[in-house]
């Protein structure tokens, strides 16, 4: 008979993360600046953290972002986290580039943002660089209060300690390579 391998959701993975660490869910809110709500949401798989809180939630746990993502099977699991990020942003979506780059400094991803979107919510900010490369399309970066319009092959290093938000104003699916540098 062979044996099936039960595999954890990202959700899941959190919270038993947490659990083992003896943290209350009170204490991991107050580790990360999430509210209480959004990081039960996220241990019900009722949204998917962005990457800059996936970055932060990593850290709080003590483990690598990567290892938050790496039970799951590639391919599936960049198809469930694009929709269920679509489904929760309707515009945004990454797929992690780099999941064995457990413990290193530099993470890679690919993101996609939907035509005429602009992000909704506060912005992110987390700790260390962040280099945006656009493969296609245009973004618009708000670092700060500075507004930086890129097309197509151009690229923007900022200090990601600073609020920043993505936008597309375009007509068409925008993508970029997203490198995180985090200390």
């Amino acid at each position: 008979m062979a044996r099936e391998i039960k595999r954890q959701s990202l959700g899941q993975r959190i919270r038993r993360l947490r659990e083992s660490r003896g943290l209350s869910l009170d204490t991991l809110a107050n580790e990360t600046g999430q509210a209480l709500e959004t990081l039960a949401q996220i241990e019900k798989d009722e949204m998917i953290p962005p990457v800059a809180m996936l970055l932060t939630l990593s850290r709080a746990l003590e483990v690598d972002s990567g290892e938050l993502l790496k039970d799951e099977e590639e391919s599936e699991a960049a198809e469930r986290r694009a929709e269920a990020v679509k489904v929760r942003t309707d515009r945004y979506s990454y797929r992690v580039l780099t999941p064995e780059a457990m413990n290193r400094h530099l993470k890679g991803f690919h993101i996609t943002i939907d035509p005429e979107s602009d992000l909704k919510g506060a912005g992110y900010q987390h700790e260390g660089e962040e280099f945006i490369f656009v493969l296609k399309g245009q973004v618009n970066i708000k670092v700060g209060e500075n507004l930086n319009e890129l097309k197509e092959g151009e690229s923007l290093h900022f200090n990601s300690n600073l609020v920043h938000k993505l936008s597309n104003p375009g007509d068409s699916v925008t993508e970029c390579l997203v490198v995180l540098y985090t200390p």
